[in-house]
């Protein structure tokens, strides 16, 4: 009879004592086993450097053959640390706290530990630079479980926390703990945003990027970030790359230029290679950079603002330089009119008479005309050189400039997702936009000359406008994804993208995914599809037991905690554990303390319906973690939650758990890759059979002969 499923064969320590395996269920059980009294004072812990607490929560993840220790109780455990803390000997302090700072992690240790007094973390400054590293630490990871308000904490502590930053900058461990704390307070309480950029500013934080330390340098921009995203709206000024910092005078104005070259100098060029989250905090700061501009892309034209109109008529101006425009009552008014209406006209304006109602749809709203004023003044010989070209056209050969810009605008905006909220999962920033102080400004003078010159490559009239804007929209794309390093060098890919060029692509890329469509091409391709699949089969297999790091998100604060699953070579039993961080290669079978057979797996989940996806609301509202989240249920009520790095490694994880469990791949990853190999086996066999016609259908088989006498006898 097998045992119950609740029992467990586990190595239990206990010190002084030699361990001892058995079965166990229960504390009670190990209490009678060294004859201790008073089991309720005694709790089970993991034996490894977590140190977690087993619970009813957690009692179920407990495996057969883990080693685990009996030991005081978390209550009796945070009694103890909380008159050790308050030791008079400095060193058995340093100890106490050190020991906080390890057992804060768990999350039944920390509120035990808090329901006694967690303030008293904060309400003393220890003297010791190591003593106070292990309090910031101790408190970050108690806060982090989410028990306590931020709210609850004092103007004074928020005052000696920013002292830090400053204080004790060359300390790398308390800097760190302090900026952390800085982000939290901002992002979890919109009071403690307003007291807390009243003690820190920008300017005291730029040092903090001039160092070598790339984990700083990453705490310090998410500061920055937090402080940026909290703002209220009418604290930000509409401008690229200029920030207002809330103080109570609202005297603290910073010009972003500083903070954009510093950035650009010590943190995207000095750095050899940029981690995740340093290259997440970086594309935070992109977004919200570029949401400065949402003002303006929603913000509609006054067609009886006379000072909007102004601007108008200053691009009129620039174009034209009308030497004889009347200042005075000369000419009459029908006159000035019909050669403002002609002038609207040629400037490329789908309303001549009144072109402010061009700019009153949103978006782009006012952001189209800022930019083309700016590009006016910035870039005035290529203003008027595109404008004039333009005017001696053909009316239906013309490019418009006034409506092309407006739809250019409109269309560097989706792609920048100017207005939308930063991804918790993206980290795809562009370095070239941190080359210049107006930078958004720039990437339009850059695409509306390029839109211009993809005009006349293909020989455009006016209802070809749709066409040409989205062979624009695929330039751009493709210049962007080889992520340029500057404004210029993304000039010079595109000038390698001209219109042939995106012919030659289109018509690569076509016979790449249509093949031949003949009956025998088919036919082939049905009979080769299923040797295809089998190495598709075998490649995700064989990534799974490669294995691959996962990060531990958490909707309170990002933080640096992983965990690493992998298959067996046999491809029976999946191992997984904790990290402590991120590895560099392989992490070894044997250094993971956990695993579930693959025959123990009953299903596998995606999206929202996954566990993890449903008990957390913030995660589950997150667009972007929802689409990489997946879950491996075994047992009754066991499961495994994933959030894959990227889409490619979801897309690799969730084919091979279901070509583990004998089920189809269906994901994108897997149809693109059946669709390249398919193409390149068919080319490779047909390679004979090159420019030899493939008939659509087999060629009808002959009459039978009236007779066989043509065949040769051998004898």
């Amino acid at each position: 009879m097998p045992p119950p499923a609740d029992i467990v064969k586990v190595a239990i320590e206990w010190p002084g004592a030699f361990p001892k395996l058995m079965e166990i269920d229960q504390v009670s059980a190990c209490v009678c086993v060294w004859s201790l009294a008073n089991h309720d004072q005694f709790a089970l812990q993991h034996a490894d450097s977590s140190n977690f607490y087993i619970t009813e929560k957690n009692r179920n993840e407990i495996k057969n053959g883990a080693i685990l220790r009996l030991t005081t109780s978390p209550a009796q455990n945070a009694q103890q640390l909380h008159e050790r803390i308050q030791s008079s000997s400095m060193d058995a302090k340093l100890e106490a706290l050190k020991d906080l700072a390890n057992y804060s992690r768990d999350v039944t240790f920390a509120q035990e530990f808090i329901n006694l007094d967690v303030s008293c973390l904060s309400s003393e400054v220890p003297p010791i630079w190591d003593m106070l590293s292990f309090t910031l630490t101790a408190f970050v990871e108690l806060m982090d479980h989410g028990i306590v308000s931020w709210d609850t904490f004092s103007v004074a502590f928020i005052k000696k926390i920013a002292s830090y930053v400053n204080k004790f900058a060359s300390d790398i461990s308390i800097l760190q703990r302090s900026l952390a704390i800085l982000e939290s307070m901002v992002l979890n309480s919109h009071d403690l945003y307003q007291k807390v950029a009243q003690e820190i500013t920008i300017g005291q934080l730029i040092p903090h990027l001039q160092g070598t330390d790339q984990e700083i340098q990453t705490y310090t921009i998410a500061v920055i970030n937090a402080l940026f995203l909290k703002a209220p709206d009418d604290k930000r000024q509409v401008s690229c790359w200029v920030l207002y910092i809330y103080t109570s005078e609202m005297a603290n104005i910073l010009a972003q230029k500083q903070l954009r070259s510093i950035i650009l100098t010590h943190v995207i060029r000095a750095q050899r290679a940029i981690n995740n989250e340093m290259a997440h905090q970086l594309y935070v700061l992109q977004v919200l950079t570029f949401n400065l501009l949402e003002d303006r892309m929603m913000t509609k034209m006054d067609p009886q603002d006379q000072a909007q109109r102004d601007i108008i008529f200053e691009l009129r101006r620039i174009a034209f330089d009308a030497e004889s425009e009347p200042n005075n009552s000369s000419g009459s008014i029908e006159k000035r009119k019909s050669m403002y209406t002609r002038d609207y006209k040629k400037l490329g304006f789908i309303n001549h008479v009144n072109p402010a109602m061009d700019f009153t749809q949103t978006p782009p709203g006012m952001l189209a005309l800022d930019n083309m004023l700016y590009f006016a003044k910035h870039h005035q010989d290529a203003y008027i050189r595109i404008v004039l070209e333009n005017s001696s056209r053909e009316d239906k050969h013309e490019c418009p400039f006034g409506r092309s810009s407006i739809e250019l605008t409109k269309m560097l905006c989706e792609i920048l997702k100017v207005g939308e909220l930063p991804s918790e999962t993206c980290n795809d920033f562009h370095p070239m936009f941190f080359t210049h102080d107006r930078s958004f400004e720039e990437f339009f003078c850059i695409c509306i000359q390029l839109l211009n010159k993809t005009w006349k490559e293909m020989r455009a009239t006016s209802e070809d406008f749709n066409k040409v804007m989205q062979v624009v929209k695929e330039q751009i794309m493709r210049a962007l994804t080889t992520k340029p390093s500057s404004l210029d060098q993304f000039k010079s890919k595109l000038q390698n993208l001209s219109y042939t060029e995106i012919l030659k692509i289109r018509q690569s890329e076509r016979m790449n995914q249509e093949d031949f469509q003949s009956r025998p091409i088919l036919e082939l391709k049905e009979k080769i599809q299923p040797e295809i699949l089998e190495l598709i089969k075998q490649q995700r297999l064989n990534r799974l037991v490669e294995g691959t790091c996962f990060r531990k998100l958490n909707s309170r604060r990002r933080q640096d905690k992983f965990w690493y699953c992998r298959l067996s070579p046999n491809h029976k039993v999946l191992h997984y554990g904790d990290l402590e961080e991120s590895p560099q290669g392989e992490v070894p079978h044997d250094s993971l303390q956990d695993k579930l057979p693959v025959a123990d797996i009953k299903a596998v989940v995606t999206g929202k319906d996954c566990p993890h996806m449903k008990e957390k609301g913030a995660l589950k509202q997150n667009k972007e973690v929802l689409e990489l989240a997946f879950s491996i249920l075994y047992d009754s009520s066991g499961q495994l939650n994933f959030i894959a790095p990227d889409k490619h490694e979801y897309c690799v994880w969730t084919d091979g758990l279901n070509a583990l469990l004998g089920k189809d791949m269906l994901s994108d990853l897997t149809r693109n890759d059946l669709d390249t190999l398919l193409s390149m086996e068919i080319k490779l066999r047909l390679l004979d059979l090159e420019n030899i016609q493939i008939p659509d259908a087999p060629p009808p088989i002959p009459k039978e002969p009236s007779n066989y006498d043509f065949v040769y006898d051998c004898n």
